[in-house]
């Protein structure tokens, strides 16, 4: 049984579709990054899996559950960590923890989580004394309080400093290797494409696309770089025998394959006309670019709900 079945989700406020038919599934051991365009009903759906909003039609499940008629008995096998908010300001991580456990009744050592969010040397200060990534490790550890067997997480390295991402993707990886399913929404193409096993790409509401990250990315023959906007993209499509496109202000894309000869005509050509050169990719391309390729730009916002 997968621990996240989402079949077929339709979630709508008023006259607005937020969600359109969402169809996927997670595993335990499994992670599984949800990322979209801003307005693409990541929320929504997450919300509906928490169980804090109800389905206007199709059907969702979290460890064979009904998130709201089954709400009380879903809670304790459940971590949910909040992008903002989630922390009392004048509270410090350690009484925070202490507090979220004495909620379980077999929660982890608030040591142990102290120790393990990297947050012992602000144990005793109070969150609104916190920097940025802190509060994000802090929410981090009171959604694994419980032992969690489905993990929701929110943008977890949003703010994060390069030490402190380390930490949360060891903490990720634990989680998956322990058992659990780790559904975390990101705007950071990168870290979801780092830190997951699948992918699921929503757009204006509906999946536009599912899979690994390897399977979702594209190995055309062909080199994209960032240069100065304007370059003469005809002088620079004859000296490589290729064309040049300018697919966004400063971005440029070479129908060419990646060889050593074509990257080293590349840069030759640019050295003459004395323009820098930045973002060299060649071959492969990144989640970021799929991403791009497969969603719309001008995706509209999520409404907002009824109060």
């Amino acid at each position: 049984m997968p621990a996240i079945e989402v079949e077929a989700l339709e979630v709508s406020f008023g006259s607005v579709t937020a969600v359109d038919g969402v169809t996927f599934s997670g595993e335990a051991g499994e992670v599984l990054a949800l990322i979209g365009p801003n307005g693409a009903g990541k929320t929504t759906t997450v919300e509906t899996l928490e169980g804090y909003r109800r389905p206007t039609r199709g059907t969702v499940r979290v460890l064979g559950l009904d998130p709201v008629a089954d709400h009380h008995a879903l809670v304790p096998s459940i971590g949910v960590m909040l992008q903002q908010g989630g922390t009392y300001p004048v509270m410090s991580p350690e009484r925070a923890i202490r507090l979220f456990a004495s909620y379980y009744d077999d929660p982890r050592d608030p040591d142990e989580l102290l120790d393990l969010a990297g947050l012992r040397e602000v144990a005793k200060r109070p969150a609104k004394r916190l920097s940025g990534g802190e509060r994000q490790r802090l929410s981090l550890a009171l959604a694994l309080v419980g032992r969690p067997r489905v993990a929701f997480l929110d943008e977890p390295t949003a703010g994060v400093d390069p030490a402190g991402r380390i930490v949360v993707r060891e903490i990720v990886a634990a989680l998956r290797d322990g058992g659990a399913c780790v559904l975390l929404t990101t705007h950071e193409l990168a870290e979801a494409e780092r830190l997951a096993d699948r992918v699921v790409i929503v757009d204006r509401g509906r999946v536009v696309a599912a899979g690994r990250p390897a399977e979702l990315v594209t190995t055309g023959e062909e080199i994209r770089f960032a240069a100065p906007t304007g370059i003469d993209v005809v002088a620079l499509g004859t000296a490589l025998g290729a064309s040049v496109v300018e697919v966004g202000p400063g971005e440029y894309q070479v129908a060419v394959a990646a060889t050593p000869a074509a990257v080293a005509a590349l840069t030759a050509w640019l050295a003459a006309e004395d323009l820098p050169l930045a973002d060299l990719r060649a071959g492969r391309q990144s989640l970021e670019d799929a991403f791009l390729r497969l969603t719309s730009r001008d995706a509209h916002h999520e409404p907002e709900p009824p109060r």
